[in-house]
């Protein structure tokens, strides 16, 4: 078989990579653009220009040196999007810590799981998000910080964490808070910041990702300088981002999409940041393209359909729009359309990827045609392998024929944090990296993802394994087992479906499994859909049968219309 006929792709091998660290790169793009706008966060009133925002970053980075942060040391946040947020990201940067993201919608055990897990020194928290209340949850696992003084802690069960910062106004105890984190930082020259600056590299650790786990709990991604700021060049240059572009992020920081695919690749660009809302909102993101004359939009595609159907979508002015990327979940090629006619993203793109690679593998390109960029997720990014193999044989396969896709380069992670056996797993001797993804590549090398080998569900941009909802479920002392998948969703992509067997005894209505998930779990993992059950599809081997629970599922709850929708 002739070599171009396989389903093997490498991305154009310029521009070069840069040996960079985050630090350094915001300093190129200050010193280039400093009267630039760089960041803009509505809902806080925050505008700062390149020069500003950098500043500010050397102040919160001396803060953090002041308390006490060394090279290497993990620095949790655990925030909705903010100023704040934006500040930590680069701030740890510049001082070598690694940011260690918690999803605001985290429950307690989650909590619990990535701080221990982690290591983290240090935590910077929030007051609330939606209905949880970030202190009494941090009380709850750890009851030692209602006594903690300015910040500094002795925990029992989470050893190794030892301050704490209170990111919101109103704080229960005797907090170190954000100003005054800030405020330490006169008291650390500029040549003691220099000179920490000067022992980090590009290859450094800078930030770790906990993706949902398949064997019960959440994986820790570490990634690097090196990861992270070519990935986001390479993103910024497929959109062709300049110093002119406006770009309105308003999907969560504490994934790839938002700080990489938008903060980072924003700064690279010399682009400004704008952040509409603390958690998306459609009418909030409508008046913040309008508002701020944006050039570009993120988001995943449910974001896009909110506010594609908001009720006031026509009084919102967005012609400025020339670009954005759709991406987190599968793109219905109906809903790109409709972005690129009314919305005006006549150059949207699609990005495809997953937080082990930094995050993107492939992406569409503004140069690209319509129905390249609305039907597919592109082609290999700069600098990155792509191949689709026999997941039996490991051999690739020839184009047009569906498979895994592996991938190889720059943009692989260091490893899952204190996991060497799951990442062994992930990424076998020769460096590739196996997604779990099931794409096929067409004889121009452009990529469209087909389904999952593994059965993650995808909800609105939340990657959500079934098992460690499972396995959560199997602590309710009524529920003797219970299997999870997910079903289509117009508005989400996909909803999270449990198949439940009870115990002997008393039934229990799905009311009561919801609020016994409330709180525990992060609200996008609780079922949407139950169906108790006495038996599962089985195999001849006694293996559950997922795939027919999920068409059973969509017969039953009349869904083949949404199963059946086209996406890139």
């Amino acid at each position: 078989m002739s070599p171009v006929s396989l389903s093997y792709s490498c991305g154009p091998a310029g521009p070069p990579l840069l040996g960079r660290t985050i630090g350094e790169a915001l300093a190129e793009s200050a010193a280039r653009h400093p009267r630039s706008d760089a960041l803009v966060v509505c809902h806080q009133g925050v505008r700062l220009s390149y020069a500003e925002f950098q500043q500010r970053v050397s102040e919160t980075a001396k803060g953090l040196m002041a308390v006490g942060i060394r090279k290497g040391d993990r620095v949790g946040i655990w925030a909705f999007n903010c100023e704040e947020w934006v500040l930590a990201q680069f701030a740890t940067a510049a001082v070598g810590a690694v940011l260690v993201n918690i999803n605001p919608a985290y429950g307690t055990r989650e909590l619990a799981y990535a701080l221990e897990r982690s290591g983290t020194s240090t935590l910077l928290f929030h007051s609330h998000f939606r209905q949880s209340n970030y202190p009494a949850m941090l009380e709850e696992i750890c009851p030692e910080v209602a006594q903690c003084r300015r910040g500094r802690l002795r925990s029992k069960r989470l050893a190794r964490l030892k301050r704490v910062v209170f990111l919101g106004e109103g704080k229960k105890h005797d907090w170190l808070v954000w100003p005054e984190l800030r405020s330490l930082g006169r008291n650390i020259s500029d040549e003691l910041l220099n000179i920490r600056q000067a022992e980090l590299t590009f290859e450094d650790a800078i930030n770790i990702q906990y993706t949902s786990g398949t064997t019960g709990f959440p994986k820790g991604v570490v990634l690097t300088h090196h990861n992270l700021v070519n990935n986001a060049l390479f993103i910024g240059n497929s959109m062709k981002l300049s110093n002119r572009d406006r770009i309105c992020i308003p999907v969560p920081f504490y994934h790839c999409f938002g700080m990489v695919l938008g903060n980072l690749a924003a700064v690279l660009a010399g682009a400004t940041m704008v952040i509409p809302s603390p958690v998306f909102d459609a009418a909030r993101t409508l008046s913040a393209v309008e508002q701020e004359r944006c050039t570009a939009l993120y988001g995943v595609p449910s974001m896009f359909i909110a506010e594609l159907e908001h009720p006031e979508f026509n009084r919102f002015r967005s012609d400025t729009l020339r670009t954005g990327i759709m991406a987190g979940s599968p793109c219905p090629v109906e809903v790109m359309k409709k972005v690129v006619e009314r919305m005006h993203c006549r150059q949207i793109t699609i990005a495809y990827g997953q937080t082990e690679a930094s995050p993107v593998i492939t992406q569409t390109s503004v140069d690209d045609s319509l129905e390249r960029r609305v039907g597919t997720v592109g082609q290999a990014m700069p600098h990155t392998e792509v191949k689709i193999v026999d997941r039996a044989t490991g051999r690739i396969m020839p184009r047009g024929q569906p498979s895994e896709l592996c991938t190889r380069g720059y943009l692989i992670m260091k490893g899952y944090y204190r996991n060497s056996k799951a990442t062994r797993e992930a990424i076998d001797a020769e460096g590739w990296l196996h997604t779990g993804d099931l794409a096929v590549m067409n004889k121009d090398g452009y990529v469209n993802i087909t389904g999952r080998a593994r059965d993650m569900i995808i909800r609105g941009g939340e990657n959500i394994y079934p098992r460690e909802i499972e396995e959560f479920l199997l602590t309710h002392p009524k529920i003797s087992d219970a299997q999870v998948v997910g079903v289509p969703s117009a508005k989400f992509g996909e909803e999270v479906m449990a198949w439940i067997r009870l115990k002997e005894g008393p039934p229990i209505s799905t009311e009561e499994i919801r609020a016994f998930c409330k709180g525990k779990i992060a609200h996008f993992k609780v079922p949407r859909f139950f169906r108790f059950v006495k038996e599962y599809p089985m195999t001849v081997s006694g293996k559950v049968q997922k795939y027919r629970m999920r068409e059973i599922a969509i017969e039953e709850l009349g869904l083949q219309d949404l199963a059946k929708i086209r996406t890139a």
